[in-house]
């Protein structure tokens, strides 16, 4: 009985009522501020940094076919969060999304992982704005503190990176004056963004020359083949692409950041997944024309990782435009530096107003109306993860939380659209039924062709989502094994055969009816499954450095959960009601879950 009654005070969901839209915070960001956030959040070191990055080191000119497996991945994960965005209107982006549909449990571990990812996000974005300004100068910031006060450990950056540390402070202060005062600020410098990513792609178009695209090995200077490949457009083959790809994913993280402005949106349910999907529109179409020109114009293998286009410009004798991308970059970093830390607040107000996380947290400003103290707490925390790590390790770290945000997010949505709409979720799989061997059997394909999800129709897709992940994980660990061989083809046939048909008995499994939502996923279960098996993949791809550093994250999150949140949620109370998968409340049920 403990062990149960545990386990139902970590499934405890919080209830939400449809007209439930009040809230301390400022509701002022219409549909073309949301947009411009998602855009300017995302728009940032993918384009001024990462493509030239990935196209010398990587995946060649295919970096634009890395570029667009990031996008299908994004894309599966953005439309989940679209749908979310429509039931919950609430600040906290995916966090509330599962605690409102899921449990409380895994809505903290979710929300634990936005905070490790907006304030790595965060520190990343300032990390390489300084590189990239450093970069314009010769390195004489890092070559000055790198002699001065240089940090041996080789875990750490190589100095203290002073100059990133301000950065991140000073869009903390305008984020303490307001989200009106900064939501403007962020849409000019967005707009001034799309204005240089267009003049980019006009002015290189002008010097691409396809030739490049093909560039044989022999055709190499002998200095540089150690470092290209085997020449082509992809000069390391597919594995090269899909690695570019795993890299190209933290281009687009940042889209979710409008997921968090569900108390802040004037209309929520509309306007945060339209914003969605057209922020993922514009950021991909911006980031495959930015690749194409890029490479079109110079050889992969004479690319420059830190500030790709002022390099290429000046070789090609464009020292104009140079000069209006080098500018064009600051403001877009400015920007990505602004949308990347705009989440963090929101996340920790939500966790503080619901007590699982430190109540303080909470706390609202009443001049400026934000979360005064989770901002500027935020502030500090990516801060100092800016000035002590190098890029590359935040980066890692920042793509583990997002993929396993963006996997709970599409599994939920799974589990939301199979549920027994009849039965309260805190009573789901406690209440016995009498089913027989060739019952459950005849259900799992639903053979009798069921239209509406009952108990036993919701328990077998639960199930099967369950040994989908399971047999997604062990499949993707297996795909990077490097040891080559029949039985590793054979293992991998089995567990392909295997997915797809747990992808046909969850597809033969009545859904609920989701009609009233403004926004629905297509092609469910197809899309959600390709998202978690996408995720995990790129998930598996990380080093076992990062998969540490995670676990050691998650640690912490657990004891501070256990040892407070556990008996300082809000939940926490006698006679609380029912809720129902999707948050609303069955008035007719009563609980007691005081633990």
């Amino acid at each position: 009985m403990g062990c149960a009654r545990i386990l139902s005070v970590l499934r405890r969901c919080k209830q939400l009522q449809d007209d439930d839209t009040s809230t301390p915070l400022a509701r002022c960001l219409g549909l073309l501020d949301l947009t411009a956030l998602g855009v300017g959040s995302t728009l940032g070191l993918g384009v001024y940094v990462l493509a030239g990055a990935v196209a010398k080191t990587v995946a060649g000119p295919a970096v634009t076919l890395s570029f667009l497996v990031a996008a299908i991945a994004s894309a599966f994960a953005g439309l989940c969060y679209a749908e979310f965005a429509s039931r919950v209107p609430k600040a906290g982006s995916a966090y509330v999304y599962s605690y409102v549909s899921v449990g409380e449990f895994i809505a903290f571990t979710i929300g634990w992982n936005l905070i490790l990812e907006y304030v790595i996000g965060t520190a990343s974005v300032a990390k390489g704005m300084a590189n990239y300004i450093d970069s314009l100068t010769n390195n004489t910031i890092g070559k000055t503190m790198a002699s001065v006060a240089p940090i041996n450990v080789s875990f750490l950056a190589d100095y203290p990176d002073f100059f990133a540390f301000a950065l991140v402070l000073l869009i903390t202060i305008l984020l303490c004056i307001g989200v009106k005062e900064s939501t403007k600020l962020n849409n000019m410098f967005t707009a001034l963004n799309l204005a240089t990513v267009i003049v980019v792609v006009i002015a290189g178009a002008t010097k691409s020359d396809p030739a490049n695209w093909k560039i044989q090995l022999e055709d190499v200077p002998p200095e540089y083949q150690s470092a290209a490949g085997a020449g082509g457009f992809m000069p390391w083959g597919v594995a090269g692409v899909m690695a570019g790809a795993a890299k190209c994913f933290f281009g687009f993280v940042g889209f979710d950041c409008v997921a968090t402005t569900g108390e802040e949106a004037k209309d929520p349910k509309k306007d945060i997944p339209l914003s969605i999907v057209l922020s993922l529109i514009i950021i991909f179409v911006s980031y495959f024309s930015i690749a194409t020109v890029l490479t079109m114009m110079w050889p992969y293998y004479l690319q420059d990782a830190d500030a790709p286009f002022p390099h290429v410009f000046t070789e090609t004798g464009m020292p104009v435009i140079k000069w209006i991308v080098t500018v064009g970059a600051i403001f877009a970093l400015c920007t990505s530096l602004l949308g990347a830390m705009f989440p963090l607040p929101r996340v920790l107000y939500a966790m503080g107003t619901d007590g699982v996380l430190f109540r303080p947290l909470a706390n609202i400003y009443s001049r400026t109306k934000t979360p005064l103290l989770a901002t500027v707490i935020s502030g500090l925390l990516s801060a100092i993860m800016a000035a002590i790590f190098n890029l590359n390790q935040l980066i890692d770290m920042m793509s583990i939380g997002t993929l396993l945000a963006y996997t709970i997010v599409a599994t939920s949505v799974l589990i939301l659209r199979y549920e027994d709409e009849g039965t309260p979720l805190a009573l789901q799989g406690c209440k016995p039924r009498p089913e027989t061997p060739y019952s459950v059997a005849r259900q799992t394909f639903n053979v009798l062709g069921i239209k509406t999800p009952t108990w036993l129709s919701a328990t077998i897709a639960k199930c099967t989502i369950l040994i989908f992940f399971a047999l997604a994980l062990v499949t993707c660990a297996l795909m990077r094994w490097e040891a080559a061989g029949p039985a590793l083809g054979v293992a991998l046939g089995v567990l392909g055969a295997a997915l797809i048909v747990l992808l046909v008995v969850l597809y033969r499994q009545p859904r609920h009816n989701v009609e009233h939502l403004s926004f629905k996923v297509p092609l469910v279960p197809l899309v959600p499954y390709l998202s978690v098996c996408m995720n995990v993949y790129l998930m598996v791809q990380l080093d076992h450095q990062t998969w540490v550093r995670f676990i050691i994250w998650l640690v912490i999150g657990y004891a501070i959960y256990f040892f407070y949140g556990l008996r300082n949620s809000s939940l926490n109370e006698k006679n609380l009601p029912v809720t129902e998968t999707n948050g609303k409340v069955d008035d007719k049920q009563q609980i007691t879950t005081k633990f």
